[in-house]
């Protein structure tokens, strides 16, 4: 019959601080939606994502967890805890082993994450300027914005390492094929295995 089918939204959506949301509120107001983050104390949804975000993820979190010496997991989709007014949620994070402390884990401090990486293009803005200076300020040491390059659709990472001076990101690198690096350690993934998966 052709009608308008309209999304049922909640009777009431939370009510904001007047301060801002803090991380506490993130960890336990009920039923927000999957992968929600806070920047800035407010609170972001996220949008339906693109099969290209996916796949990328998949690429990614098997070639870092193919390389990653054993004092580190990559880990995907999980809350980093910056500060008290920040919790965004990297779309992948290569952690500290030792920060994992079960199954039911709901996010990582800032101090266990040694690489943040954020795929593009769904939150674009967002992935290149804000979290990115975010993730400078509380000290980890490495940060991928990833972009979807040219015609065919392959990623395009771009590398920045934290200056210890500035105490902000300086790029290192723009890899189209094979993302070949040597820090945070070893790592050696083919781009193009994305028509793989």
């Amino acid at each position: 019959m052709g009608g308008t089918m309209i999304a049922e939204v909640p009777n009431a959506w939370p009510v904001p601080p007047q301060d801002g949301y803090t991380v506490d509120d993130l960890l336990t107001l009920p039923d927000l939606p999957p992968h929600t983050e806070l920047i800035d104390g407010s609170l972001v949804f996220v949008s339906p994502q693109r099969y290209f975000h996916s796949l990328v993820i998949d690429l990614l979190v098997g070639g870092l967890r193919r390389t990653a010496p054993p004092d580190l997991k990559a880990v995907r989709e999980m809350t980093v805890m910056l500060d008290k007014r920040n919790g965004p949620e990297p779309d992948v994070s290569v952690i500290r082993a030792e920060a994992v402390t079960g199954g039911m884990q709901t996010h990582f401090l800032a101090a266990d994450v040694q690489l943040a990486v954020e795929v593009s293009p769904d939150s674009e803005a967002r992935d290149r300027s804000r979290k990115p200076l975010l993730y400078a300020q509380a000290g980890i040491p490495h940060f991928w914005l990833v972009e979807m390059g040219g015609a065919d659709d392959r990623p395009v990472v771009h590398v920045f390492e934290r200056s210890h001076v500035t105490q902000s990101y300086a790029l290192t690198g723009i890899h189209h094929d094979r993302l070949k690096l040597s820090v945070p350690f070893d790592i050696d993934i083919d781009l193009g295995d994305i028509d793989n998966l």
